[in-house]
C-alpha cells in the first residue's frame, strides 16, 4: 500500500482537483484506492459523490484512532455507479471497482494547529493501520503546514506538491520542499517528495511559460509530467460529483488521459510498475 499526501502551502491551486483527478485515474485503472479527506472544508468528499450515512468521519476516527475501525467507516464513492457495464476496474481484472472515502468534516479542524506533539502526529498512521486492502491511499491535505498536513506526512510514503505556474505559488512550493526535508529529518525518515504537479496551466500565457521554465530549472525531474491545463468545465464536473473519466466530451477525455499519465508517472517515481489497467488505457 502506498500512502500519498497531496499538499500545497498555498490555497487555490487546485489541490483537491488533482486529488480527485488521480482518484479518477486509479478507479479507471482498477487500483483499489482510498481517499482520505483531511481538509476541514471536505471538498473532496463532495466531489467524490459521497452520500451522508452513519459512518464516522475522519475527524472522529482521529479522536480515537486505535478503535477507529476504518473498514467499517469508509464510504463508497458515488463514482462507482457511473462505471459502464464491462468497463473500468472489472475490465482491468480486479472483478469490482474500489474507490472508498474517509469522509471529511469540520471536526478535523481541532487538529489543525501548529503545536501537535509526536503522539498526535501518529494518529492518522494508527487509523490507516486498518487500510490493508487498498493499494493506494490519497490524502487530500489542507493548504497549510499545521497539524493536519504534518499528520498526513507522518503517515505517508510520498508527498505530491501542487502548484500553479505563478510567482507566489512557485515560491510556496520551494518553501514546502524545504519543510518536507526538515520534517523528514525530525519525524518521518520514510517520507520523500513524489514530485510537483503543475496545475491550471494556460498554454497561451507567457507568464505561465516563464514560470514553468523556472520550475524546471529549480526542481528538475521532480516536476512531474504531464502538466494539467486549465479546463473551463472542471467546476461543472466537480459540481455534478462526476469522475473526469466518465464525463462526456473531448475536453474531459483529454484531461482523463493526462491524469492516467500523471498517475503512471507518479507510481513509476516510487519504483512501482504501472497496473495493467493503466497500461491498457495508455494504449
Amino acid at each position: 500500500m502506498q500512502v500519498v499526501s497531496i499538499s500545497s502551502l498555498k490555497g487555490g491551486v487546485g489541490k483537491t482537483s488533482v486529488t480527485t483527478g488521480l482518484a479518477s485515474a486509479a478507479l479507471a485503472a482498477g487500483i483499489p484506492t482510498l481517499v482520505v479527506d483531511l481538509d476541514p472544508h471536505a471538498d473532496a468528499t463532495t466531489a467524490l459523490g459521497v452520500q451522508p450515512a452513519e459512518q464516522l468521519d475522519i475527524g472522529r476516527m482521529l479522536k480515537n484512532p486505535r478503535k477507529a475501525r476504518l473498514g467499517e467507516n469508509v464510504a463508497a464513492s458515488g463514482w462507482i455507479s457511473q462505471i459502464p457495464d464491462g468497463a473500468g476496474s472489472a475490465a482491468a481484472g480486479n472483478g469490482h471497482a474500489v474507490l472508498d472515502v474517509a469522509v471529511g468534516s469540520a471536526f478535523t479542524g481541532i487538529y489543525d494547529r501548529p503545536d501537535l506533539g509526536r503522539r498526535d502526529l501518529r494518529r492518522l498512521s494508527a487509523v490507516l493501520a486498518g487500510a490493508g486492502s487498498y493499494e493506494l491511499v490519497l490524502v487530500d491535505c489542507p493548504p497549510s503546514l499545521n497539524g493536519l498536513t504534518r499528520m498526513a506526512w507522518n503517515a505517508s510514503n510520498r508527498v505530491v506538491l501542487v502548484a500553479e505556474p505563478g510567482l507566489f505559488s512557485v515560491a510556496g512550493t520551494e518553501r514546502t520542499m524545504r519543510a518536507i526535508q526538515l520534517f523528514r529529518k525530525e519525524f518521518a525518515p520514510q517520507l520523500a517528495p513524489a514530485g510537483i504537479v503543475a496545475n491550471r496551466v494556460r498554454s497561451g500565457s507567457s507568464e505561465h511559460g516563464f514560470r514553468l521554465a523556472e520550475m524546471e530549472s529549480m526542481f528538475g525531474e521532480l516536476l512531474l509530467s504531464p502538466h494539467i491545463p486549465e479546463q473551463a468545465n472542471w467546476q461543472q464536473i466537480q459540481g455534478a460529483a462526476h469522475a473526469v473519466h466518465h464525463w462526456p466530451g473531448d475536453s474531459a477525455k483529454g484531461t482523463a488521459k493526462l491524469f492516467d499519465a500523471l498517475l503512471e508517472n507518479l507510481l513509476a517515481s516510487n519504483g512501482q510498475s504501472p497496473s495493467n489497467g493503466l497500461r491498457e488505457r495508455r494504449r
